[in-house]
């Protein structure tokens, strides 16, 4: 690749490209990433002076990860949920059973969904399958008399019209659901599941991915596990 194209694409000088090749200069963290991108490599393997193996520094990371702890889930700010979405410039994943109150609040979420995929965002939308056995495990669990499948098909209802567009997927999954997950770009929202207890009475713990971290980076690999294994949903089957 030509020195100018990525260059251009970094939104540096074509010389400080050179610096980086033959200086052994370590860019900037976004300068590192859109390069990693444009070149589909990890940014460690283009700069391993990145990848710090020290357990301090390591530890360091892993707390400046953590965001805020809110006490549960009803805590989160609306305006929070807003702001992430309407931010996300790469990925938007959520992994729920029902995930109800995702709608809730944000009324206009099919919407604003569609304008992230507009934007070039990729959408990846996994709720629980109505008729799986986890999902009946769940219910019971929590107590809610064998609500949980209607109330998942009524949250369907919202996103009927996304598996058509570009950029949206929605799948169904029949996992064990230890956390629901929240993901946009590099900030994820972990919402963690006490038994017996409704997913809106437990803590949801805001993480950010960082160098050298590794608990964003932990839940985001899970999300790809379940991810995986879910079945496609065409939005038509409720």
């Amino acid at each position: 690749m030509a020195l100018e194209d990525l260059a251009e694409t970094c939104g540096v000088e074509p010389k400080t490209v050179e610096r980086w090749i033959n200086t052994a200069r370590v860019p900037h963290r976004r300068h590192r990433w859109a390069a990693a991108k444009l070149l589909a490599a990890d940014e460690t393997y283009l700069w391993p002076d990145v990848l710090e193996t020290s357990q301090e520094r390591r530890g360091r990371a892993n707390r400046s990860e953590l965001v805020e702890i809110f006490p549960d889930r009803a805590s989160v700010p609306r305006e929070l949920w807003l702001r992430l979405l309407s931010e996300a410039q790469e990925h938007v994943d959520v992994l729920v059973f029902s995930g109800t109150f995702y709608a809730q609040t944000q009324p206009k979420v099919a919407r604003m969904l569609a304008e992230a995929a507009g934007r070039g965002v990729t959408v990846r939308l996994c709720f629980g399958d109505p008729t799986a056995q986890a999902v009946e495990i769940r219910d019971r669990e929590e107590g809610l008399g064998g609500t949980l499948a209607a109330k998942i098909r009524s949250s369907l209802t919202y996103y009927r019209a996304l598996p058509d567009l570009d950029g949206c997927d929605v799948r169904l999954h029949s996992t064990t659901l230890y956390a629901s997950l929240f993901r946009y770009d590099d900030d994820i929202l972990v919402n963690p599941h006490a038994y017996s207890e409704p997913a809106s009475a437990n803590p949801t713990f805001h993480f950010r991915r960082l160098d050298g971290g590794t608990i964003a980076e932990h839940y985001i690999t899970s999300f790809e596990r379940v991810w995986a294994g879910a079945m496609p949903w065409s939005g038509a089957e409720i």
